[in-house]
């Protein structure tokens, strides 16, 4: 009987592995093609050939895209809006999920309620009244209009999953600060954030992929070439006749790069939860 049981466990487990293997191919394989595509010489880029690694690689679209076109000036816009709609993310969900998971007052649980509802309606609904607001403000094709879209996208989701995470921490570690002598505010930046890292690793997260991706909006507020961030820009390349395709996926991989590194950084906050801080206290 042991012996059975010992081999039905080996069998899910070597299943679960098969099962592993073939889905991170499912993942890798569109990566894999693309970086073939970057890497083709302009005569091969109609090739159906599916070799990771073309005979005749250059880095020739690399070069174009970064010293030809304005992608380094696009990247610049990316990288300030996207930091940008981080910083104001965090620090207004921070804040924000707190009153709502400390604090008691009226509306609370209309708000709570608001706060939720705002997911279930796209970016794409709210495109119109989004953009006469920004009309009448003069934001249009600023960077600041843009922000300001992105952080009202963004902090909805990072206030709900925070105010979450605060209501898992005790509120006596909070009130054994306040003995100690802490105000409310430095019991809430000395114990609650600490502990919160998780979380707030994760709303850093969310709002700077949010900005660094989104398409829809930013190619209907931006009209400047010179303040396109990089999803609008790379839609330059693509037309009716003559698609850049070498172009496109090394922008496409370039562009990959800041978000993987960004996830490695903030991979070591991801992993430690509640348990672990109060334990090591």
């Amino acid at each position: 009987m042991k012996g059975g049981a010992e081999r039905a466990n080996l069998s899910r487990r070597a299943g679960s592995y098969v099962a592993l293997v073939l889905f991170a191919l499912l993942a890798v394989f569109p990566i894999v093609q693309l970086v073939g595509i970057a890497l083709r010489p302009a005569d091969q880029l109609l090739s159906t050939s599916l070799r990771p690694i073309p005979a005749g690689a250059t880095l020739e679209n690399f070069r174009v895209l970064l010293t030809e076109t304005p992608f380094l000036r696009w990247l610049f816009n990316s990288t300030v809006i996207a930091l940008a709609v981080t910083i104001t993310g965090v620090a207004l969900a921070s804040t924000a999920a707190y009153a709502l998971s400390r604090s008691k007052f009226p509306g609370r649980s209309p708000l709570l309620s608001g706060v939720l509802i705002t997911q279930l309606f796209p970016a794409t609904l709210l495109l119109v009244p989004l953009y006469v607001i920004l009309f009448h403000l003069g934001l249009l094709n600023s960077y600041l209009g843009v922000i300001i879209l992105y952080s009202a996208t963004a902090l909805p989701f990072c206030i709900w999953q925070l105010k979450v995470f605060y209501d898992t921490i005790p509120v006596e570690l909070e009130e054994a600060a306040v003995i100690d002598g802490c105000s409310r505010w430095q019991a809430f930046r000395l114990v609650v954030l600490p502990l919160a890292g998780p979380a707030l690793a994760i709303a850093a997260l969310f709002s700077f992929i949010t900005a660094w991706n989104e398409y829809v909006i930013a190619a209907v507020v931006l009209r400047d070439v010179e303040i396109f961030t990089v999803p609008v820009g790379l839609r330059m390349f693509e037309a009716n006749m003559n698609t850049q395709w070498g172009l496109y996926a090394a922008g496409a991989l370039l562009v990959a790069i800041p978000v993987v590194a960004l996830f490695g950084v903030l991979s070591r906050s991801l992993l430690p939860g509640l348990p672990s801080h109060i334990s090591k206290g």
